[in-house]
């Protein structure tokens, strides 16, 4: 009897599975880079809208209490940026971004932080350039995120 035909039809299907197995490995891993990058990508975007929302409604309380009493404004002030849910946003961000990450997103919260103090203590005023000053460091440190982020969900692409 000869083996030949026989060895040539299972050699092809050897390659055959093996070559569906190496596609149906890369398709899995190219999908799920994708899905951890569009998971990021919207763990990014919450966190950025989140820390805008915060600073919006905390700037909004400090311009209406402008004329209210210290502990009023600073009432007002602390509540809007504990209702913004930029807390919670920035926890999933830390536990979902790689390092880098997560350093540079602490540097956003703690100018957002420093805002936050200053418009509950009415100090520095409004239109202050030291207000100014806060808000250009704040406005730094969202655009060094953004760019950390655009390199971060680059790099799977």
């Amino acid at each position: 009897m000869d083996w030949t035909p026989l060895a040539g039809t299972a050699l092809g299907a050897f390659v055959g599975v093996g070559s569906t197995l190496l596609a149906d490995r890369a398709r899995r891993r190219r999908e799920l880079t994708d899905r951890t990058r569009q998971e990021r990508r919207q763990i990014y975007v919450t966190v950025l809208t989140k820390y805008r929302l915060a600073y919006e409604a905390m700037h909004a309380a400090a311009v209406t209490g402008r004329d209210q009493a210290e502990a009023a404004r600073e009432t007002a002030v602390r509540e809007a940026f504990r209702s913004s849910g930029c807390d919670e946003a920035r926890e999933t961000a830390l536990i979902c971004a790689p390092q880098e990450m997560s350093d540079l997103l602490e540097a956003v919260y703690a100018t957002l932080r420093d805002l936050q103090d200053g418009f509950a203590a009415g100090d520095p005023p409004l239109d202050s350039p030291q207000l100014q000053e806060r808000r250009l460091k704040h406005a730094e440190a969202i655009w060094a995120a953004r760019a950390a982020m655009r390199r971060d969900l680059e790099q799977g692409s």
